[in-house]
């Protein structure tokens, strides 16, 4: 299955992730470009990180004891200023 972003759009994969094959719990991806990206979803395997980024996306994995929030709200900031 696919999932689409949009140009200078971002995400939380969250509910996209096995969580029993991977060691993070989320995946906050960016999409800077100025053309819109099809995500393969659901991840299964730590390489999708580098696939994708290897797309021109930034993707930022989120661990047990990251604080979720504060990444995203980082990246949005980051996006924002992108543009």
């Amino acid at each position: 299955m696919k999932v689409v972003l949009r140009p200078h759009h971002m995400i939380s994969l969250a509910g996209y992730i096995v969580e029993l094959r991977v060691p993070f719990r989320n995946l906050i991806v960016v999409n800077t470009s100025d053309e819109e990206v099809k995500l393969e979803v659901p991840v299964l395997t730590e390489d999708w990180i580098e696939d994708h980024r290897a797309l021109g996306l930034d993707v930022t994995p989120v661990y047990d004891n990251d604080n979720f929030l504060a990444m995203y709200q980082k990246a949005k900031m980051q996006l924002e200023q992108s543009k």
